[in-house]
């Protein structure tokens, strides 16, 4: 169901993580949320935090805003985006050898390169017992409560996607040992729907899901294999149909390294994503790309069902975009998809450490001035940018005669 992006055309956000303030230096550390706020430092400094986020995106003229991923402890180039759920899911404990230690890094990725320290140094738990359905472990809820109450727009909430949890966890019981972890995916996907359905019943409008994997189509996936993964993620958003799913793709992120190097938005992919996939909005990485792609998604133009998010910032260049440029993308888009199939995005998320506030918030005023370049065009209401009203600037410039 279109909530969030269903109250203006051409809405615009950003896909999420954002760069911490200087002086927010606590973290959760594992602890439960609830349990994290008991200690008034992390108590001020999280509140804080969350307030200056939602802020900072809405002075830049989003229209979506979200939490900055700032439930996500800074840690060894965004580990805790995975870490975070790892580290609460009931039946998982501790650190194993890196999971990295599974894959052949030797020509890919071989020492003296900075995915290699990355790989090497990421580390997962092992499955000592049974996933099961759990009820707000992670406090995603609390999160998004305490994002919104800052807020009259709507926040978007996004958590990695079960089935990544399921790729770096390592499986050290009976139950998870004999299938190729189909099971264990399968439970992950259960005991995230729980998680989930916590944020629609606080009245979250729009939530995120991040990787899928099959969304890695280089992969030796067979057919049953795929077939399966889709199944999962179905599961996974199950009785969300209320609130505004969005599933989000990418080609990596971690200290905005790009991980993939293949094309991920060809015919049979997009085949998945628009049709045989539950949610609402699509986001697709498309700024470090020129637009390549965009073209897979032309035959659906008149008919297509879902939304996409296309990135019109790059989260790995740290030259600002002007807003010409967005609004050049935005008319490049329009040629295969139609005006009210677009949402604006980042390719990314701007929090995986690398890029400062002003350099994100400057990218998000960018997306935001670019979109009522082309609202203007189409003859359309523009939302207020107070990051670009002149009489707001800290310092304004008189120019006389």
């Amino acid at each position: 169901m279109f909530t969030a992006t269903s109250k203006v055309v051409l809405p615009t956000t950003v896909t999420g993580s954002w760069p911490r303030p200087r002086w927010f230096n606590t973290g959760a550390w594992g602890r439960s949320i609830s349990t994290a706020m008991m200690d008034m430092k992390y108590r001020e400094q999280f509140s804080d935090a969350l307030n200056v986020v939602v802020n900072d995106q809405a002075r830049a003229g989003l229209d979506i805003v979200t939490t900055g991923d700032y439930y996500c402890d800074e840690d060894f180039f965004g580990r805790s985006w995975v870490n975070y759920p790892l580290e609460r899911i009931e039946g998982l404990e501790g650190d194993l050898a890196p999971p990295a230690s599974r894959w052949d890094l030797r020509e890919t990725n071989p020492p003296g390169t900075l995915l290699h320290e990355i790989y090497t140094n990421w580390k997962g738990p092992r499955v000592v017992a049974p996933i099961k359905e759990q009820r707000d472990n992670l406090e995603y809820a609390r999160i998004w409560r305490i994002a919104q109450a800052s807020s009259r727009k709507p926040v978007k909430f996004g958590s990695v996607s079960a089935q990544t949890l399921a790729m770096l966890a390592e499986p050290k019981i009976e139950r998870y040992l004999s299938d190729n972890r189909r099971q264990l995916l399968w439970d992950f996907s259960v005991a995230m729907n729980s998680e989930l359905r916590t944020l629609a019943e606080a009245g979250c409008e729009v939530v995120q899901i991040e990787e899928p994997n099959f969304h890695f189509l280089d992969y030796p996936y067979s057919s049953d294999d795929l077939d399966f993964m889709i199944e999962a993620f179905n599961r996974e958003i199950e009785g969300l149909e209320n609130i505004e799913v969005w599933i989000h793709t990418c080609f990596g992120n971690p200290n905005m390294q790009r991980v993939f190097d293949t094309t991920h938005y060809r015919d049979e992919a997009v085949e998945i994503y628009l049709e045989r996939l539950k949610g609402d909005v699509l986001t697709v990485e498309m700024k470090e790309r020129d637009g390549r792609d965009l073209e897979a998604f032309g035959k659906y133009r008149g008919n297509m069902k879902k939304k996409l998010a296309v990135g019109v910032v790059s989260h790995r260049n740290l030259q600002v975009e002007k807003p010409s440029d967005v609004a050049s993308d935005v008319r490049n888009a329009l040629n295969h998809v139609e005006l009210e199939n677009i949402v604006l995005s980042s390719d990314c998320g701007f929090g995986r450490q690398g890029c400062s506030r002003s350099i994100a918030f400057y990218k998000a005023a960018a997306i935001s001035q670019g979109a009522n370049i082309i609202r203007k065009e189409h003859g359309l209401p523009e939302s207020e940018i107070p990051a670009a009203d002149p009489n707001l600037q800290i310092e304004v410039l008189n120019i006389s005669d």
